[in-house]
């Protein structure tokens, strides 16, 4: 086989390879697991600035999600308003899932009240998850607000430092992206399922 024929049978078995390489990674980028970088100090100290995650997009495909899941999720557009425009539609942020589709919320600063059919007279949460950072002066919020069958309400861990439900209302579902999987860096806090709590 002469050299030209060499080069040419190795530019074809480079090209079978990458092909099929996207063939593969492709669909797993789009329908099952993305890539996500933590950025904000909203779910101190749970996730942390800079933290690298993979993103399982089939789980709630198949299942709903659950309190005390962090979910990853596309920006509401009242949020993006509540930014003036500085957060676009395609950002997306992490936050956990406090209150589910029918559940009535009660929230007195940090405490959080669920009303459901399990809990007719009230379930205060317990939340030892959740992080005060003392230096941001504190967001004594008052508010009541039941969630349609469609509707999440989430929150940053990091209560004093975050943007969410409190403040631009309940999230869509058809918002949610999926949930944390793997927690790839920092190489020391690597983990599956990282944050996930059930209560």
């Amino acid at each position: 086989m002469s050299e030209m024929q060499n080069i040419k049978s190795l530019i074809k078995e480079t090209l079978v390879i990458v092909v099929i390489s996207l063939i593969i990674v492709i669909p797993v980028r789009i329908y099952i697991a993305q890539p996500f970088i933590v950025s904000g100090d909203s779910m101190d100290n749970t996730f942390r600035n800079g933290q690298y995650l993979i993103v399982d997009e089939i789980s709630y495909r198949f299942e709903n999600p659950q309190r005390g899941d962090v979910i990853i999720f596309r920006i509401p557009e009242k949020a993006v308003e509540m930014s003036y425009n500085v957060l676009g539609s395609k950002t997306y942020f992490i936050k956990r899932i406090i209150g589910l589709p029918g559940e009535t919320l009660d929230i007195n600063g940090n405490d959080v009240t669920i009303f459901n059919k399990e809990n007719p007279n009230g379930l205060k949460l317990s939340e030892n998850y959740t992080f005060v950072d003392k230096l941001i002066p504190s967001r004594n919020i008052k508010m009541k607000i039941t969630l349609k069958d469609d509707e999440y309400f989430v929150m940053g861990d990091n209560r004093n430092n975050s943007s969410d439900s409190r403040y631009w209302g309940a999230l869509q579902r058809d918002l949610i992206r999926g949930r944390p999987f793997i927690r790839l860096f920092p190489f020391t806090k690597i983990s599956l399922f990282p944050g996930e709590v059930r209560y």
